[in-house]
């Protein structure tokens, strides 16, 4: 098995920022792609930003130049640091990874059960 844990969702205003983290346990041989994807009430879940083994980052446009996604490959973890906030960028954050499972060898995507982020106007 193979568990996703997202961290440091919360309540900020508009302006401020915060830091998530998503950190991958379990039967992993290795990660290929990471990322964090967000889903606001009411509208469907949309991509943020991922990141690759080797570091190849993309961004969302909405997200440009005010997010940066970042990970620790010997921690299995991926972060989104997120800097002028937003009351739009209020919704619940999810943290996606493609694993390479020791069990099998398979290629397996897994999600976390997200992490709320309330930015306040």
């Amino acid at each position: 098995q193979v568990q996703l844990v997202e961290s440091g969702g919360g309540l900020v205003q508009a302006g401020g920022s915060l830091r998530l983290s998503c950190a991958a346990s379990g039967s992993i041989l290795t990660i290929n792609d990471m990322g964090w994807y967000r889903q606001a009430p009411g509208k469907q879940r949309e991509l943020v930003a991922t990141i690759t083994s080797g570091g190849t980052t993309n961004y969302a446009d909405s997200v440009k130049g005010r997010f940066t996604i970042s990970r620790d490959n010997a921690k299995n973890t991926v972060y989104l640091q997120m800097n002028s906030l937003k009351a739009e960028d209020t919704a619940v954050y999810y943290c996606n990874a493609d694993v390479i499972r020791v069990l099998d060898g398979r290629n397996m995507g897994y999600w976390g059960k997200g992490t709320l982020v309330t930015v306040s106007s």
